[in-house]
Order: C-alpha cells, then structure tokens, then sequence
C-alpha cells in the first residue's frame, strides 16, 4: 500500500502505521429505488459489539448512487467506488435518489450474530439498484476518539486513479465477492476491513481541507507534534509542562495554551490519555503484569497507575483487561 505523500508529517505517517483495527464486513444491502433507512448506532453496536463504547462503520458503495447524513445533518451523496465512513458511530440515515419512507435498519437485519452466511439485506419499491457492502470496525486508536475530533463525523471518500486506487478498488471487488457468496467467508477477508480502512483515511487526509482544531491539526502544528512525538515515544519518562515546553523551544504558559486551543485539553492530561491508550493495548494484547504495564507507561507504582486506570475506564485495569478478553 502507498504511504502519506511528503506533505503529511512523521507523527502523523506513524499514528496511521500504529493503528489497531479489528472488524469484519458484516452484511451486504441490496436496495432499489426508492428506498430510505435509519441505523440507530447505539443498538447496532450492542448487537455487533457487545460492551464496546464506540464503533466505526464503514460503506462500500459497489454499484448505483445514495446519500448519507447524519441525523437533521447534511446530506452527503455517493456514488459506484465510493467509501462511507462514520468514524465515530453516529446514529445516521441512508435512503436513494428517490424520496420514500425511512425504515429502521434492525427490521432489515436477519437476527442477532453469530451469521453462518453473511446477511443480504434487501429494501426499496424495485426501482434502480444499489449495493453497499457495510462492515464494522473497532479501535481505541486517539485517531478515532470523538473528544479529540481528529475526523468528520461522516465522510465520503472518492477513490482516485494511481495505485493507491487500484488497490482499494480491487478491495472493493474482492469484498462484494467475498459476501456474494453463500459460502462462510474464508479468513483472509477478516483482515480487509482493516487494511482497506487504513488505506481509505490515507486518501482522505491527503485531500482533506486542513482544520484548526483536533488531533489531525495538532499533528501539524509546530509546536504541538513536536511535543506530541516526545510523550509518544517516551510515556514512560516522568515530563512536565515545563520540559516539553524546553524541548520545543517555547515558554510553559504556550505551550499550555496551545494545547488548550487546538485539543481542548492540557498538555499534561493530553500525556495521560495517551498513557491509557497504550495501556489498553498492553492490556489486551500481552501478558504483562499489570505493575510491569504501569512501569513502561510511566508510573512509579501500580497503585498509582490503578487509580489513574479507574478514573479513565470506570474499572481497575485487571477486571477490564478480563472483560475485553471474555468478548473477544
């Protein structure tokens, strides 16, 4: 796959390398016109992801034209090629270019999962066709926490020739192939959703109009990703306000402000949501102690990195690391 052209900075090219995804395509829609449904995020992810606090959907528009918005929101049209992506699972509706009644998307679905084929759901009053391949993610990345507004909460992403392009569009086609078939999909396409979501939020940030607030702007500025970059690479070092503002060269009181501005939060805070995002994924994915994971992240005591786990998660880190290993 292609990397971020060189107008992309490093902290930015390596959050994407860093991203943990894990989803699956979970239904095909084959939908003539005119047609209109509304997806209730909040009952979609308890079906799909049990215990999950946000979800990130995403919709391959595979053949015809359709519109999405979020609810009273604008309208954002797509057409064959296209990708949909609601990176912060907002409830949304979807209809066609007809105007029809809009149905709830759980009366569509066929029951609850597990699904020994992959669902084809299908709506509309038989008029011109569409087709969606729809899939579902998961990620505890900052890139797709809403409190740091990194993304739009719906975009559309139009694919572009070159190779970049090629790939996400044979990614296309192997998934509209893969949920066609009534056979069980086979386990290279659990990784697509992954690899071609990655691929999708490539293309748009190399199009997307530069904003002044969010994670995104923050990995762009001056200041801040300089920062940022040294609390990424040393969560474990004992920073303070003054000393990220040293090593940037500015004075403690911008630095501060700065961060205020353009992520809504302290930079010492900002240190702390980082510290339990790698946490989370030290959590699930290794098998260290809770006081080695509380050592490598930056705290001198388990106890101290418990207290500070809490606050974050509402649970102790070893009840949470259990309950995220019981849904997987």
């Amino acid at each position: 796959m292609t990397g971020l052209g060189p107008t992309h900075p490093a902290p930015l090219r390596d959050a994407l390398e860093r991203l943990r995804l894990d989803g699956a395509i979970f239904f095909r829609a084959e939908l003539t016109e005119g047609w209109s449904f509304a997806s209730p995020l909040t009952e979609i992810t308890k079906l799909l992801r049990p215990g999950a606090d946000r979800m990130i959907l995403f919709h391959i528009v595979a053949a015809g034209r359709c519109w999405i918005s979020l609810i009273d929101g604008e309208k954002h049209w797509a057409a064959a090629g296209d990708v949909i992506v609601l990176p912060y699972g907002d409830d949304y509706l979807m209809g066609g270019c007809t105007p029809a009644d809009t149905v709830s998307l759980l009366t569509l679905m066929s029951g609850p999962p597990p699904w020994t084929t992959m669902p084809v759901l299908s709506h509309g009053s038989g008029g011109e066709r569409t087709d969606l391949v729809c899939g579902h993610l998961h990620s505890d990345d900052p890139l797709f926490d809403p409190a740091l507004r990194a993304l739009p909460p719906v975009f559309v992403v139009r694919v572009p020739e070159g190779p970049a392009g090629r790939w996400v569009a044979s990614s296309i086609n192997y998934a509209l192939a893969v949920t066609t078939d009534s056979l069980p999909a086979p386990p290279s396409s659990t990784k697509l959703p992954e690899l071609l979501l990655t691929e999708v939020l490539r293309l748009h940030l190399a199009t997307a109009p530069m904003a002044e607030h969010g994670w995104i702007a923050a990995l762009h500025d001056d200041v801040l990703a300089p920062a940022m970059a040294r609390m990424h690479t040393a969560p474990e070092h004992k920073w303070s306000v003054a000393e990220l503002a040293g090593t940037v060269g500015v004075s403690r009181s911008v630095l501060d402000q700065r961060f205020r501005d353009v992520l809504g939060r302290s930079p010492i805070r900002y240190l702390t949501e980082w510290r339990m995002h790698l946490a989370d994924d030290l959590l699930s994915t290794t098998q260290l102690s809770i006081a080695a994971i509380a050592r490598r992240i930056g705290y001198e005591s388990e106890e101290a990195f418990s207290r500070a786990f809490r606050r974050s998660h509402d649970s102790p880190p070893g009840v949470w690391r259990t309950s995220q290993r019981r849904s997987m």
